[in-house]
């Protein structure tokens, strides 16, 4: 018997309501079963029940067997005195509060459908060979309760993505311009090269990058120069000798040291991901806006998002994807594709952190740029839209990478709107 059966059975009374009784045949009602508890403490709290004529508030615990009262060690914790039932599955012991009076239990099994019991098994019945528990059923839940869900699971994926931005704010002193500068550098690397753009990000003092940043030769240099790709002596290229030149001064000027930098790589990359490009293109955006922050914040809609983004690499990359070796003519600008991932990945969480800092609610906007994003494309994604998942936008990418990583993946059906809602359909 799983817990999490039993917190949906208890929250949503899925279990015979008339002439319950407590396992010491004291008559019992359950007048509110109390809200449910995702973090420590009691399951439910403000629960309202009716026990012999006695009118109880108070937290309800719930658990597959009553010892596991003394396993979770619920007897030392004070959060734990105010518990006025104890809901299990079986009643294999008396359970006491600190002042040795018994808790009274609620046995389920005696009181519990075996169609419910049925359902859920069937949830579960060959995990193996599924790709998620309810791929035969999902297509079926209605549009409204999907469409609901969807947009919970965006703003928890936000919250989620809050977490650094509120790690990077705290390190920086709330610098949000500092904290815009750390994630984009570390979302122009993408996957591969994210980490070792990052570690740039914090051995470079942002007070040089605002002095830097009118200068795009400067820029590069520090990047290229911090990132290591400075470092080769066998490189017979004028440009790349007038960076590593400019790298040695800054460098002596303004105390750099690499030491803390992860080297970034080449190796699986498209040409275009090339860490030499993308290192010059988040220098030419940084040439070309000054108070960045503002600016990303302060744009109302998609298109003048993209507006900001349209930059490109410095010239020599036009004919370069590496130091040295000439390339058929390609200016290197940043494609709609990659600024909607920079977009969906940087500049809406950091909307939200924003908003949520100011106090104001900022995510009837966040909605209407996510909407216009083109949906991505991964094979995860695939896999929904072959269910019969519809999948529209990019808000709805999101949400569904959400749904497979922290629901589908964990088995976490019943604290899923959508797995709730076949059970509560077959039951």
């Amino acid at each position: 018997m799983r817990e999490d059966l039993l917190h949906f059975i208890w929250k949503y009374k899925k279990l015979q309501l008339q002439n319950l009784v407590t396992t010491r045949d004291e008559s019992l009602v359950i007048i509110d079963p109390g809200s449910h508890n995702l973090q420590s403490g009691p399951d439910f709290f403000n629960a309202k029940i009716n026990i012999d004529g006695q009118l109880w508030a108070g937290n309800v615990e719930v658990h597959p067997n009553a010892s596991d009262w003394y396993v979770h060690h619920h007897e030392e914790d004070v959060a734990y005195d105010n518990v006025i039932l104890h809901v299990v599955w079986h009643d294999d012991i008396n359970v006491y509060r600190k002042d040795n009076s018994l808790i009274p239990t609620l046995e389920l099994k005696r009181y519990v459908s075996e169609d419910l019991l049925k359902s859920y098994k069937g949830l579960f019945e060959n995990r193996s060979n599924k790709f998620i528990n309810c791929e035969n059923g999902i297509s079926t839940v209605d549009k409204f309760t999907v469409r609901n869900w969807f947009e919970r699971l965006y703003i928890e994926r936000l919250e989620q993505k809050s977490e650094l931005v509120n790690t990077l704010l705290k390190s920086s002193n709330n610098d949000w311009e500092k904290v815009l500068f750390m994630l984009l550098l570390k979302n122009f690397g993408l996957n591969i090269n994210g980490a070792s753009f990052l570690t740039i990000a914090h051995a470079l003092d942002y007070s040089i990058v605002r002095k830097l940043r009118n200068d795009h030769f400067q820029l590069e240099s520090v990047f290229f120069g911090l990132a290591g790709l400075l470092d080769y002596n066998k490189i017979k290229d004028p440009y790349f000798d007038s960076l590593k030149k400019e790298y040695a001064y800054l460098r002596k000027k303004f105390d750099l040291t690499q030491e803390s930098v992860q080297r970034p790589e080449f190796f699986k990359l498209r040409p275009t991901n090339f860490p030499t490009i993308r290192l010059s293109q988040i220098a030419a955006l940084y040439e070309e806006h000054e108070n960045l922050f503002q600016k990303v914040i302060k744009a109302p809609g998609l298109d003048d998002l993209y507006a900001i983004f349209d930059i490109s690499a410095s010239r020599y990359w036009d004919i370069h994807f590496t130091f040295g070796k000439e390339s058929k003519k390609s200016p290197k600008k940043l494609t709609k594709p990659f600024i909607d991932l920079l977009l969906i990945n940087t500049i809406l969480p950091l909307k939200f952190c924003y908003a949520h800092h100011k106090g104001t609610d900022g995510i009837v906007g966040i909605f209407s740029i996510i909407e216009r994003i083109k949906k991505e494309d991964n094979s995860i994604l695939n896999k929904f839209k072959a269910i019969g998942v519809q999948v529209k936008t990019a808000g709805d990418t999101q949400a569904i990478l959400q749904l497979y990583n922290e629901y589908c993946s964990k088995n976490k059906c019943l604290q899923c709107a959508i797995g709730s809602s076949l059970l509560h359909g077959n039951i």
